[in-house]
């Protein structure tokens, strides 16, 4: 298994940040490759919630299942992903005094054999792990922060 971990700080507080990160439909607004989510529930995520992740990259597509291990609302998420990846994904949202939030985001990985998986794994030797995940990280902080911008003010 491969690890990779990456830290932003966020100009929002906890409960905003929460709220955009721990939706699975916003994967495709910081990640080009994922198309979208399905089979998500309509009163959200739980400790046990499956749903599918619908990737495409170079002329793939693949269908990636996601299921929920562990959830403590406003703090911590650990998700497992199959399929072509057999990973591990866990996120915190931890304040930093009541205006700024550390979301960090830790990855277990090891790429499956097959097309595909073999596919998978040489994009991300090419682009390299860290990057990756640096770049989703960051559009997830300019997601909320833009979010917040946008609010009218009272």
């Amino acid at each position: 298994m491969t690890v990779v971990q990456i830290s932003v700080e966020i100009e929002a507080p906890t409960d905003e940040v929460w709220a955009v990160v721990a939706d699975p439909t916003n994967l495709s607004r910081w990640d080009h490759r994922i198309e979208g989510v399905e089979g998500l529930p309509s009163d959200g995520l739980h400790e046990g919630t499956t749903y599918r992740v619908k990737l495409r990259f170079v002329g793939a597509r693949a269908s990636v299942p996601a299921r929920v291990l562990e959830l403590r609302p406003q703090e911590y998420a650990k998700v497992h992903l199959g399929g072509l990846v057999n990973a591990t994904v866990e996120t915190w949202v931890e304040p930093i005094g009541e205006r700024r939030t550390r979301l960090r985001h830790r990855v277990d990985y090891r790429f499956r054999g097959g097309p595909l998986g073999g596919l998978a794994a040489r994009f991300v030797k090419i682009f390299g792990a860290p990057i990756l995940l640096r770049h989703g990280a960051e559009a997830q902080k300019h997601h909320v922060e833009e979010m917040l911008r946008r609010r009218p003010r009272a």
